[in-house]
């Protein structure tokens, strides 16, 4: 933590002392009008505003175990997860949602391996309710011991769009053609973002 709190006491003197900073951090007081509501996992090796180059205030970030979307709920029972989603589609009127799933998912890989996660009921919990079945993520028996599970990802992803089109802010933004989704995949050790392509349902680079 230490270089992190250095970084934290010596920030407001670089804001101070750099008029682009100044003006532009100045300017987000006045309120926040992003570009995108990036939905993506809280693994700490995935950070949307490295490898977009995103500055403060142009992505509504979302972070979840796994980057799961919760199912909406009929019943009106609010969650965090439909908070955020809500309010970047009806308050803030975000154009885009982007879906991000990652390389080496600790999450996907422990629900297509089916690991024993007793200890962390919590997180069992979670990846049981929100997480696709393994037998639908992983095609194979192979796919469940592959390091990086990529395949499985990228089936993730296209769950948690599906899951997204439920809910009535983006189902009606989107017939609108007010709201565009798009599905990430992010590759930890190289970098490399692939996008979902419609036409093929097939993961191509950005």
């Amino acid at each position: 933590m230490r270089s992190l709190i250095a970084h934290a006491r010596a920030f407001p003197a670089r804001i101070r002392d750099h008029a682009d900073d100044r003006d532009s951090y100045g300017r987000l007081a006045e309120g926040q009008s992003p570009e995108a509501l990036f939905i993506t996992c809280s693994d700490a090796r995935v950070q949307p505003a490295v490898f977009t180059g995103a500055r403060p205030g142009q992505l509504f970030e979302l972070r979840t175990a796994g980057n799961a979307v919760p199912p909406h709920e009929t019943d009106g029972r609010p969650t965090g997860e439909s908070a955020t989603i809500e309010f970047a589609l009806g308050v803030l009127n975000v154009p885009e949602v982007v879906v991000c799933g990652h390389s080496h998912c600790g999450a996907v890989g422990a629900r297509i391996r089916n690991e024993d996660l007793a200890a962390l009921p919590a997180v069992h919990g979670w990846l049981d309710a929100q997480l696709p079945p393994p037998a639908q993520l992983a095609s194979d028996e192979s796919e469940r011991h592959q390091p990086d599970v990529a395949a499985a990802v990228q089936r993730h992803v296209r769950v948690q769009l599906a899951r997204l089109r439920r809910y009535p802010c983006v189902r009606e933004r989107e017939a609108a053609g007010q709201l565009r989704l798009r599905g990430w995949y992010y590759t930890v050790h190289t970098g490399q973002v692939l996008e979902l392509d419609a036409r093929t349902d097939a993961f191509l680079p950005l």
